[in-house]
């Protein structure tokens, strides 16, 4: 009975899938073979097949096509996060005593990971403002860099590089240029079309649009990402089959959920800079943003995140956070529900307030993640929660 159990229905012939209407949910950790020739064959590039779970996954290749597709990217490698992906790449494609150039608003971890853990790789790293160009040629001319690493847009300030002009900088030294668009999807902004190498993202965020998957992907030049690849096979970090399958789903209505959050959060943008109890907007789609004109250059929309600084201290701000009553005061960004965080007590608590003044975080700052509630709605909970603010 347990040979029965085991085997039948299985194993001398399946139930077809291709006419499934959805990507069938491929949950296997290995692939078999009919026999050794057809082994031989997979060794030799002649059959197609993934042989073990961390080397693929059917439903996960069906994903990464589509990424790869809407990237405009030649290959594509989901994982199970944004930070292994980054890592990843990272580790990859930087040798060891190697040189990067990456920038100084960007993702706490990501920055800890740069400072932290490459140095004991006698990896070094030059950290500039995201618009100073003159320091990244500066950075070319002094080190062999192997790579520049940036978001564009940043988090938390939302700040945009010259993809273009950096990569000009770039390919003449055998740079690598990777940008991290989670922030801008390639909805708004596709970088690879203006000279970069590499684009990752945060798949958690915007392509799963649902606040319910952990995932993350790397999408661009075949060979570097057949680097990437290689060096993930050996570390792991593969993401789970029915994970592959929400970022799948998510993405088919990335496009339309995209442009809500767009439209919520260039009003809220607008609205706010109007707002006698907010001293500061940060959002590419504001002219009062530092870089408004390279937003232009290379974004459809701006996105659905906004960052604004409260006029009073940690505790008002702490007091506008728990007045609002449509977000939920938690991290992350890009599902259909709007998010509201103070990065002081969400992400730099422990840093102490000298730490983060040097590191730029405000304790006045908000970020919020535009959902794709009726506008109204998300205007009307942020006015009356500016409302409980003591003027000062």
């Amino acid at each position: 009975d347990s040979t029965l159990a085991v085997h039948n229905g299985e194993r001398e012939g399946r139930p077809r899938v291709s006419d499934c209407l959805t990507t069938p949910v491929c949950m296997t950790s290995t692939y078999w073979f009919k026999d050794t020739a057809e082994l031989i064959a997979y060794q030799e590039g002649d059959y197609g097949s993934f042989e073990y779970g961390r080397y693929g996954n059917p439903t996960s290749r069906a994903c990464e096509e589509k990424i790869r597709l809407l990237e405009g990217g030649e290959d594509c490698l989901l994982s199970a996060s944004g930070m292994n992906t980054a890592v990843c790449m990272l580790l990859a494609l930087v040798p060891a005593g190697g040189h990067i150039v990456t920038t100084t608003d960007c993702y706490r971890r990501t920055r800890q990971f740069v400072q932290t853990f490459m140095p004991k790789m006698g990896i070094s790293c030059t950290v500039l403002d995201p618009s100073d160009y003159d320091g990244l040629e500066k950075a070319l001319n002094e080190h062999d860099v192997s790579l520049y690493f940036s978001e564009s847009p940043t988090n938390p300030y939302l700040r945009c590089v010259d993809v273009e002009r950096i990569s000009n900088l770039c390919k003449p030294k055998g740079c690598l240029v990777c940008i991290d668009g989670t922030f801008a999807t390639p909805i708004n902004s596709r970088a690879l079309d203006f000279g970069a190498d590499l684009v990752i993202h945060s798949a958690s965020k915007y392509f799963g649009g649902h606040n319910d998957v952990l995932a993350g992907c790397i999408v661009g030049n075949k060979e570097a990402v057949g680097k990437v690849r290689n060096f993930h096979n050996i570390m792991g970090g593969v993401i789970d089959p029915h994970a592959a399958y929400l970022v799948l789903r998510g993405l088919k209505t990335l496009s339309l959920r995209v442009a809500r959050h767009n439209e919520n959060a260039q009003r809220l943008a607008e609205r706010l800079e109007q707002h006698p109890k907010i001293d500061r907007v940060h959002y590419p789609g504001l002219k009062s943003h530092p870089d408004h004109d390279v937003a232009v250059k290379y974004m459809k929309g701006f996105g659905g995140v906004v960052s604004f600084e409260i006029k009073g201290d940690l505790w008002a701000t702490a007091k506008f956070i728990d007045s609002c009553e449509l977000p939920y005061i938690a991290p992350s960004l890009g599902g259909v529900e709007s998010l509201i965080e103070q990065p002081t007590v969400v992400s730099y608590w422990d840093q102490g307030a000298e730490k983060r003044a040097e590191i730029g975080i405000k304790d006045n700052l908000v970020r919020m993640s535009c959902g794709i509630e009726d506008y109204e709605d998300i205007e009307a909970d942020i006015l009356q929660a500016l409302e409980q603010i003591p003027q000062l």
